[in-house]
């Protein structure tokens, strides 16, 4: 079963609408310093506005543990959207209080507002089922229907996704639609040759997505923290370099698996490695299965895919017709060591067929490295919700809105 649109929702002029986004965006200073989200929420806000609804928006911001905290306020962001708008954009000063009744009983025919974050009250996030229905009941006072757009929630059991949904007439926004056909495409129906790039810190966080799309990927390659605990499995020595030595057998077989299926797992054949983890450290490139021969021995860290390794890479990436990847190559917040993060952003700009920068940590990475979300077939606002979805998993947050 699909999908429910916004057209199922029927005539929506006059009608308030609570839009849930994932405006979860980072901020310094009071200042949005990434609007990538805000920016992928803009044509379902719109196409609502177009219509002539009354767009309640709700979202959560950080982490600020079930009650109002400043730093993790909204109002930078409705800020921001207003901005990108080019329209007034009211701002609530709670979620479901009086703050928040007056701002919506305020609202006219294509307004906008934003109501404070949803965080900020514990049936959020509550464990406890009837705790998140009645904070769900409570925003459902707002709204005539609800669209669900953030994606990067959707696979999180949350008051505002899943029970909320349930309460009102809902459906799923251009955002969402987006973002299913797309996974749906790299996990159903993938032009070949399919590769997958994989980084990032920790085996252990992929090990899902390795499981469910090696039956269907053509190349696997590894960079990141998790490529020593590929090298160690192929017993390499990686120095002080990131390892989990509980994932070793796991990943033996995984190792064993590509090849009984023909998969072409890639690993890195030079490392950057340096002294200490510092953007200063001085550093070395060295062979993949001689880590612990340069200037700081056994003590050295790798902290970047080498140059070697990054244009083969890139070359694998570029020719490919279809590639997802998730997680940087190294520790791109380092200019010293952001050079094979650089190499396959790049490379991803060329692919002829489906690019996909796999959200979190990656679509970070790509801006700040200069490039912008336009130059790839598609940037996934949610990095939880897309490996999940690549495991396998069901997303309550689609669930509830038809999707099977």
């Amino acid at each position: 079963m699909a999908l429910r649109t916004i057209e199922s929702l029927g005539e929506l002029a006059g009608k308030r609408v609570i839009l849930r986004c994932d405006l979860n965006v980072p901020l310094k200073d009071g200042v949005v310093t990434d609007d990538g989200r805000i920016r992928a929420s803009l044509p379902t806000i719109n196409a609502l506005v177009h219509r002539g609804a009354r767009v309640v928006i709700v979202s959560h911001l950080g982490r600020p543990d079930g009650a109002p905290d400043p730093q993790y306020s909204l109002a930078p962001v409705a800020q921001r959207l207003s901005e990108l708008l080019g329209a007034a954009v009211a701002v609530a000063d709670d979620t479901v209080g009086d703050g928040a009744e007056s701002t919506v009983a305020a609202l006219e025919n294509g307004g906008v507002a934003v109501l404070e974050n949803l965080r900020f009250n514990p049936g959020e996030t509550s464990k406890d089922a009837d705790e998140r229905r009645a904070f769900a009941e409570r925003l459902a006072r707002f709204g005539d229907a609800m669209v669900s757009d953030g994606f990067g929630v959707v696979h999180r059991k949350q008051a505002s996704v899943y029970e909320l949904a349930q309460l009102l007439p809902s459906a799923a926004g251009s955002l969402i639609s987006t973002e299913t056909d797309v996974l749906d495409r790299l996990t159903e129906r993938p032009e070949r040759p399919y590769t997958v790039v994989l980084g990032g810190s920790k085996v252990s966080d992929k090990l899902g997505v390795i499981a469910h799309l090696l039956p269907r990927v053509d190349r696997l390659l590894i960079g990141g923290g998790m490529l020593f605990t590929f090298l160690k499995a192929q017993g390499h020595e990686v120095g002080a370099s990131l390892l989990e030595e509980d994932q070793l057998d796991t990943v033996r077989g995984y190792l064993a698996e590509a090849q009984e299926r023909g998969v072409e797992i890639v690993l890195p054949t030079d490392v950057v490695v340096a002294e200490r983890f510092a953007a200063d450290a001085d550093h070395a490139v060295l062979a993949a299965d001689a880590i612990e021969t340069g200037p700081a021995g056994a003590s050295g860290i790798g902290l970047d895919i080498g140059p070697e390794t990054a244009a083969r890479f890139a070359e694998l990436v570029a020719s490919s017709a279809t590639v997802f990847w998730n997680g940087p190559m190294g520790v791109f917040e380092f200019p010293a060591f952001a050079g094979g993060t650089r190499a396959v952003a790049e490379a991803l700009t060329r692919v002829p067929g489906l690019g996909v920068v796999g959200g979190g940590d990656s679509a970070a990475a790509v801006r700040a490295l200069g490039f912008t979300d336009a130059q790839f077939g598609h940037v996934s606002t949610g990095g939880g919700a897309s490996l999940e979805f690549l495991e396998g998993k069901k997303l309550p947050g689609l669930e509830v809105l038809g999707w099977a």
